[in-house]
């Protein structure tokens, strides 16, 4: 494989090699010469080379592309469709569309773009009257594959442009991509020219393998004069500060960077704020508009409707707004205009998600892509400093991919029986092997999968694979490997207001009664989850609860974990050797950060050295405070996640639950009886060559696996695409496929995704052969006090102490409404808030106080009452309604307004207010904070009463 870098050099304007109608659009559309990647690609794809065009965002990588092509085309004349262009999300599609018109109307061509939402007309057309160009996303690939009528058209296909591939290569989207691209070659009957962009990106001829399928690939990355300016920033608070953290009820030091965050904005022309979370991006825009409600901004992340989101991008080109705060859904090239300045608000987590964002600044090539990271707590700082060192030195992470995945392959198997009705398994096998991640596929995996599909009754199999109706509905229902993910309305049972929302896998993970977490800024405690709803109560310590969004974040890499590491190793003996001033400006040579963050990174590190034990990438730190046992271990996010639950599966064998809690930096576990004698025998004793097997032992029983069992079975067809974690009885059915490819698949994403077996053993066999010390301390030094600390309650908002949470209860309850109606005469009835009933209402017409307190939407009651007292016939359901109506009513007389307050509590009837009612109670608020408890214990048991 080819790998070309070059600098930019004075050559020849490559565009004079073009077609001269190609040249003449160019001057059209003004453009005087071209950029590096352009000068540097467009040769050898006019000489039908497949290339991997390595350069960053705004340097004309699609062009670079599309220009050789076109003059390849208008030679050819070929017929429709002749050229297929892949895009990663259908948001990209109408730039595209935009700029991809413009050279067609030119040189006589015709585009389409082909996705979801797509109308049936447009569809119709594009079989009938097939373009030249289509537009496509890879999910839509798969659904035209099988068409009877558009796979003719596909066999013309000639080139094929794969654009963003960076950002599917490590998903199962890619993975999937991958066979798609097979099978048109196999429709095809012969190759076709492939044409991939990128972003910069780490290991490019793994990136060029995996779509080409280990076909010769020239690697083109593109260095030009465009710089990338990263730096790291700690705002120290001013006095002004103070009284934005008054007003938001937040730290003089949030306040700080939220002030500096302004400040930034108006300072440049258009600014993108990047956050790592949706529900981030919503507290840290709120949080703007608070300190100023006409402050010119934008909000856009994935949950937004299509509409919010283009409305958002439409008003920041046109610079009717000066920022955006923004998830990775502004990270690819949706085109928003001119960008001077990118801010990421705490670590980005990797490099090359900084390298993306930073990007986006600067979108000319010869501009500076200007980024800043604003960092909070210590840990923040470090990481944000290592990840902006790496990203000036484009030191990106290495891909994980998904090696043949079981579930992909069965939906493909299928697919290939869509093609045709029938094909010889050793062909379906020939045409997968030629596929990369399935390059070490063995004939026995490959039938396994083929008898699940077939006990399934997706296929026939009998020496062919044939198609089976089943599979047809199957195959079109499983398009995405992107599981549906299902969100649950979050609901405040004190004023029953809405909260916001949690996906689907935050329920499976963690929602159990009691349960605290975050959403919005604020603590929020779980009393129960319903169908749809998770039924919740303020909660006022925010230190203990899990951040709402908490799987949303992407993992910290061990390469960054591990410099992080030796920076604390480095810091550490410089201080016992120079001054600390010397340190801090050492620091500030050595990484692009601004004073404050060197000085924070220096102070804590003196304090560390103080406790006695620096923990670094080579040394471990095991302290114990209390019952929290703190392994300090710079492995990163997914092996300290190995260590841990492999450290908790034989720990809770030996004596009892072990709580678990990881952080790049930390393994915390939290003990009932606890065993730092059994923490260092596990870690010394045992052989490194069984932990897969401890952890898979542990992992098959945990609630981890059956969320992804649920996903990997739909995409097998074992399970319905509707059907939803936790209604179905996953025990039963995971005991039923134990050693099937769908349990495997299951084990191997897991491995894949969230684990890294590979590296957590190695760690363990350094461990045991003292490469990497262990050093058990008791106490809970500065950096244990980080981990323990909650570190996700930035920019939080006021939290509820129990004081307000009351008052919240009281104002609703005595704003709801009741209707009294009177027993004596049945001839009265009024409807009133529970605060305006006084201590002598009575019946106006008869003046009795045998009042029922009943629902004021329920007028039948009334009736029944009528009925009731003329001694007319009832039905069995009325007479109930009326005895529970009588109840109340005596309840009234005896005790008056207090018993109409009880009996607007929600789901306290007349025999538990009569309970209530009888107890002693020293004073109102004792009355209220007993109707609180059972109105809270109703909530939590009313999904197990049949009414």
């Amino acid at each position: 494989m080819n790998n070309e870098f070059k600098s930019e050099t004075k050559n020849e304007n490559i565009f004079t090699k073009l077609n001269p109608e190609i040249l003449k659009a160019i001057r059209k559309f003004g453009l005087k010469e071209p950029t590096t990647i352009q000068r540097l690609s467009i040769e050898s794809i006019l000489n039908g080379k497949n290339v991997l065009l390595i350069s960053k965002t705004g340097t004309g990588k699609t062009l670079a592309s599309m220009l050789p092509i076109f003059d390849m085309w208008l030679k050819l004349k070929p017929k429709p469709i002749s050229i297929l262009f892949i895009t990663p999300l259908k948001s990209l599609n109408r730039d595209h569309i935009e700029h991809l018109v413009y050279w067609c109307q030119e040189l006589g061509m015709e585009v389409t773009v082909r996705h979801g939402d797509t109308s049936q007309y447009e569809r119709r057309m594009q079989v009938e009257f097939p373009n030249d160009i289509m537009i496509s996303t890879p999910e839509t690939l798969q659904a035209i594959l099988p068409g009877r009528k558009i796979k003719e058209h596909l066999k013309n296909v000639k080139w094929c442009v794969l654009d963003d591939c960076h950002e599917i290569a490590d998903s199962k989207r890619g993975t999937q991509l991958t066979i798609a691209l097979e099978r048109l070659r196999e429709l095809c009957g012969h190759d076709f020219q492939m044409i991939m962009l990128s972003a910069t990106i780490g290991e490019p001829e793994k990136v060029a393998n995996f779509f080409s399928g280990g076909r010769p690939v020239k690697i083109i990355k593109a260095i030009t004069t465009k710089e990338m300016d990263i730096s790291v920033i700690n705002p120290k608070p001013e006095i002004g500060d103070k009284k934005i953290g008054s007003k938001l009820n937040i730290s003089t030091e949030t306040a700080a960077r939220l002030r500096i965050i302004i400040d930034l904005i108006k300072e440049h022309r258009s600014t993108l704020a990047f956050t790592n979370t949706r529900e981030f991006a919503e507290v840290l825009s709120s949080r703007i508009k608070m300190i100023d409600r006409k402050f010119p901004s934008g909000i856009h992340h994935s949950s937004l409707s299509k509409e919010i989101r283009i409305k958002a991008e439409k008003e920041f080109k046109e610079e009717a707004i000066k920022a955006i705060v923004s998830t990775s859904s502004l990270q690819l090239g949706i085109d928003i205009g001119s960008v001077d300045l990118v801010l990421q608000y705490m670590s980005p987590r990797q490099v090359s998600q900084m390298i993306q964002r930073a990007g986006r600044s600067g979108h000319e090539a010869e501009r500076v892509s200007k980024g800043i990271i604003i960092s909070t707590d210590e840990d923040d700082v470090f990481e944000s400093a290592v990840i902006a060192r790496k990203a000036m030195n484009e030191e990106l992470e290495p891909l994980n991919f998904h090696d043949n995945a079981f579930d992909v392959l069965a939906h493909q198997i299928v697919g290939l029986t869509m093609d045709s009705w029938k094909i010889e398994i050793p062909k379906a096998y020939e045409i997968f092997k030629r596929a990369y991640p399935y390059r070490n596929l063995t004939f026995t995996e490959f039938l396994e999968v083929c008898k699940q599909l077939q006990n399934l009754g997706l296929i026939f199999l009998n020496g062919e694979i044939k198609k089976k109706r089943r599979g047809f509905e199957y195959y079109f229902t499983q398009l995405s490997t992107i599981p549906d993910t299902k969100q649950f309305r979050v609901i405040n049972t004190l004023d029953n207001s809405f909260v916001g929302v949690l996906d689907e896998e935050f329920i499976a993970l963690h929602g159990e009664s009691d349960t605290t977490f975050i959403i919005k800024g604020q603590a929020w405690r779980i009393i129960t989850v319903e169908e749809d709803r998770v039924m919740v109560e303020p909660f006022e310590d925010i230190e203990a609860a899990i951040p709402g969004w908490e799987g949303e974040l992407i993992p910290v890499p061990y390469d960054v974990s591990q410099e992080v590491g030796r920076l604390r190793s480095i810091l550490a003996q410089k201080l016992k050797d120079k001054p600390e001033r010397n340190v801090v400006e050492d620091l500030i040579y050595r990484y692009p950060v601004d004073e404050n963050s060197s000085r924070k990174m220096v102070k804590i590190i003196k304090k560390q050295l103080d406790y006695g034990i620096v923990p670094d990438d080579k040394t471990i730190l095991i302290e114990d405070f209390e019952n929290i046992v703190t392994i300090h271990s710079c492995f990163g996010t997914i092996v300290n996640e190995t260590l841990g639950r492999f450290l908790t599966s034989l720990l809770t064998a030996r004596v009892g639950s072990v709580g678990l809690k990881t952080d790049p930096y930390r393994i915390i576990l939290q003990f009932q009886t606890k065993n730092t004698d059994l923490i260092k025998e596990i870690l010394f004793s045992t052989n490194p060559e069984f932990l897969q097997h401890y952890l898979e032992l542990n992992l098959t029983r945990s609630s981890l696996f059956e969320w992804k069992f649920v996903h990997v079975a739909k995409r097998f067809g074992a399970i319905s695409r509707g059907a939803e974690y936790g209604k179905v009885r996953m025990g039963r059915i995971i005991d039923s496929y134990i050693g099937s490819p769908l349990y495997k698949e299951t084990l191997k994403e897991l491995e894949t995704e969230k684990l890294d077996i590979k590296k957590a053993t190695e760690i363990l066999s350094k461990i045991q052969a003292r490469e990497v010390a262990v050093i058990f301390k008791p106490g809970l030094s500065p950096l244990g006090k980080i981990g323990l600390r909650h570190k996700f309650a930035e920019v939080v908002g006021p939290q509820r102490p129990e004081v307000e949470i009351f008052t919240l209860f009281k104002q609703r309850l005595f704003n709801t409404k009741v209707r009294l109606v009177c027993l004596n005469c049945a001839q009265w009835d009024m409807v009133s808030k529970v605060e305006d009933i006084s201590k002598d209402t009575r019946c106006k017409k008869c003046q009795a106080k045998l009042l029922a307190v009943v629902h004021p939407r329920n007028p039948d009651i009334v009736k029944i009452i009528k009925k009731k007292i003329k001694n007319k016939e009832t039905t069995e359901e009325q007479n109930k309604k009326f005895e529970r109506a009588r109840k109340t009513a005596d309840l009234f007389l005896v005790y008056g307004k207090k018993a109409a307050v009880a009996l607007a509590a929600r789901g306290v009837g007349p025999i538990t207010a009569r309970r209530i009612l009888a107890q002693f109670h020293k004073s109102d608020e004792e009355f209220l904070r007993d109707l609180l408890d059972a109105e809270r214990q109703f909530i939590k048991t009313r999904k197990y009463w049949s009414s």
